[in-house]
């Protein structure tokens, strides 16, 4: 099914949630479009967004490979190059412990890093229609419509009091993917 990007200017928010109110009445649902802003709205502003992050799972991922990487390092290490010094235990366990500490302390930070540019779905390699006065303050509503729904989300959006409607040149086919893939920020 080929899609047309539609985008819809509202200079404030209430013409903004009045431009997503419109559209759910005539059939496009929260996942085919998004909302673009200058300023972070509070979670539920324009309708209710039921997406699971993962960002969570990242830090905790990391530090688990961040000690078994300075656990094998250092007991590694200790394996490999063995200095028994008068009869004392082979692992010294207080010099290992910090190894530890700082690998997972590193690989945390570094996941963490990794999965907020992830879950932000950074960078994007499609380019899709955009308005730079959307950084001057007005907000966006990008829709991802079916060809044979165009017209009614470009009138849904200039009856709730839309600035400006844009469409985008060309058409982009909507490729089937798993159930799991459609969910925002998730990967395959």
């Amino acid at each position: 099914m080929a899609l047309r990007d539609v985008l819809g200017l509202y200079s404030d928010i209430d013409s903004a949630v009045a431009g997503v109110d419109k559209l759910a009445e005539v059939g496009i649902h929260r996942e085919d479009f998004e909302v673009l802003s200058n300023a972070p709205y509070p979670e539920g502003a324009f309708g209710h967004d039921h997406t699971t992050s993962r960002i969570g799972l990242w830090p905790v991922v990391g530090a688990c490979c961040g000690f078994a990487v300075g656990l094998l390092i250092t007991g590694g290490t200790q394996i490999v190059y063995p200095m028994v010094t008068d009869g004392k235990p082979l692992f010294s366990i207080p010099p290992m412990v910090v190894i530890m500490y700082e690998g997972t302390m590193l690989a945390a930070v570094i996941f963490t890093v990794l999965g907020a540019i992830f879950e932000s779905r950074l960078p994007r390699f499609t380019r899709e229609i955009y308005d730079t006065r959307i950084t001057d303050g007005y907000i966006g509503v990008l829709v991802h419509s079916p060809e044979d729904r165009v017209d009614s989300a470009v009138a849904a959006m200039r009856a709730a009091g839309a600035e400006d409607v844009r469409m985008a040149d060309k058409t982009t086919e909507k490729v089937a993917q798993p159930a799991r893939a459609n969910r925002k920020g998730a990967r395959a």
